[in-house]
């Protein structure tokens, strides 16, 4: 049962607002830092998700997925492909549009899309393959969800500022 709000923002862009290009495939790609505001102390681990909210042709398209994310903070920019991630505490990659690893916003030229970040706060691990998807994940997180909070930004491939 969620209680608390949880507050999520970044240091590269504000809520509603343009993600950088270092974001994004037609950047560096690396992911952003999220800080998390309000996390529960029954807290013991952290998922990520991001999907695309414009995808004329898959709603809500998974570009990132992962989770058992040591509770902290503030969650560091760039985190490394990979299916288990040691320096983040053998956090765990699944499969999206960046298999085991952060893809970031890539619409086609010109489009605007919206995408969304979205962080679960959990009450315990995720027993899960990292050859799983974001809906096997939603589903092994039933019954584990304390909180959730989103961090939405906007990305168009040409003629950002």
């Amino acid at each position: 049962m969620m209680k608390m709000k949880l507050k999520v923002t970044s240091p590269s862009f504000d809520d509603g607002d343009w993600i950088p290009k270092k974001h994004s495939g037609r950047g560096e790609d690396i992911s952003p830092s999220l800080i998390v505001e309000g996390i529960s102390k029954n807290a013991k681990s952290i998922a990520i998700t991001l999907d695309d909210a414009s995808h004329p042709i898959f709603p809500n398209y998974n570009h990132w997925i992962i989770w058992n994310i040591p509770v902290q903070y503030i969650i560091p920019e760039a985190i490394p492909h990979g299916k288990v991630i040691e320096k983040l505490g053998g956090a765990i990659q699944g499969r999206a549009y960046g298999k085991n690893r952060y893809r970031g916003p890539k619409p086609p030229f010109k489009a605007i899309h919206n995408y969304v970040f979205t962080i679960y706060i959990l009450d315990s691990k995720i027993n899960l393959s990292p050859n799983k998807k974001k809906k096997d994940l939603l589903q092994k997180m039933e019954g584990h969800l304390l909180q959730k909070g989103t961090l939405s930004g906007k990305f168009r491939s040409r003629g950002q500022k």
